[in-house]
């Protein structure tokens, strides 16, 4: 029997066995917010999985925007919703990062909110406009050494992963650049084909559809391989900054309090939508790679991304806001 095969036996054993309650659930539509703008690789990635989780459960998944504070309006809108599967987080690596960002951030990730399933994992990418000279990562570093602090780049927030892999950079290089954070990846990469900031690390989902149109150039992935649908890319690491890797994540988590069975379901429901060819091959196009892994699994990779992050922001010297 074929992966394909086994997995969706397991979905229908799953859905067979679900008690009463989840089997009803839901019963008007479900909410799943997304703690960015409109436009940016999360809200992508949710717009992409709504349809399908709608067909699923039977009623409407209504994609809402919460951005702002680094993610965290949205993300404790949700941690604070009643516990009922009518309101979700499409949640983003900010999770991990923000603990060791803020010296308060309003609820906690590992205990206030319960993992349903990672859903993708994708690289950002190192894109400048079309108008600075430098055509590669050698080039890059080299034109902007020389100007420490007077070239900007621009990210989806502050302690963002588009802002996190860039300081990563700029340590395992010796630049100096000025942070310019915007409210999502959507609004940051708006400014960046506009000519407004020169460089961003955006993710792929958000950045390839301009690459591929020739509004901004690509000079690294930082993930440890090539990205799906990228192949011209080179990783970061073999354009000349050798062990840099940095990978962005998503995944939609519930309330805590949450019932077991509707986590169940949910997460049934994300994982057969992923296995939809048309949603698969969209999340390859565009350089993002589908996940669908375990409640379980999730929640152990977020506190593994907790520790990690943890440690790249101390060893960049950045102070908790």
């Amino acid at each position: 029997m074929n992966k394909i095969k086994y997995l969706s036996s397991i979905i229908a054993m799953t859905v067979l066995a679900l008690p009463v309650a989840a089997q009803n659930y839901p019963t008007r539509a479900v909410r799943l917010v997304v703690p960015s703008a409109p436009g940016g690789g999360t809200d992508i990635s949710a717009r992409i999985l709504a349809p399908q989780l709608s067909q699923f459960l039977g009623q409407q998944v209504v994609v809402e925007n919460r951005a702002g504070a680094g993610t965290m309006i949205g993300g404790e809108a949700v941690a604070r919703a009643a516990p009922d599967g009518y309101t979700l987080l499409m949640g983003i690596s900010t999770l991990a990062i923000n603990p060791a960002m803020y010296k308060k951030v309003p609820y906690d990730a590992l205990k206030d909110l319960a993992p349903i399933s990672q859903a993708v994992s994708l690289s950002n990418v190192l894109v400048v406009h079309p108008s600075l000279p430098a055509k590669s990562v050698k080039e890059f570093v080299a034109l902007v050494k020389p100007r420490p602090g007077q070239i900007n780049f621009a990210s989806a927030g502050v302690g963002t992963s588009p802002h996190l892999s860039m300081e990563l950079f700029l340590v395992m290089t010796g630049l100096k650049m000025l942070h310019i954070p915007y409210k999502g990846s959507g609004p940051g990469v708006t400014d960046l084909i506009a000519g407004h900031v020169p460089a961003m690390m955006p993710n792929m989902l958000s950045a390839q559809p301009h690459i591929k149109s020739g509004r901004l150039r690509a000079l690294g992935v930082t993930g440890s391989k090539r990205a799906p649908g990228a192949d011209d890319i080179p990783t970061i690491a073999e354009a000349g900054v050798p062990g840099y890797e940095a990978v962005q994540w998503y995944g939609v988590l519930a309330p805590a309090a949450t019932p077991r069975d509707i986590i169940v379901k949910l997460h049934t429901g994300v994982v057969r939508a992923l296995q939809n060819p048309e949603v698969r091959q969209r999340l390859l196009n565009d350089g993002a790679e589908p996940v669908g892994s375990s409640p379980e699994e999730f929640a152990a990779y977020l506190r593994s991304e907790t520790a990690k992050w943890a440690k790249v922001i101390q060893a960049a010297g950045i102070k908790p806001e």
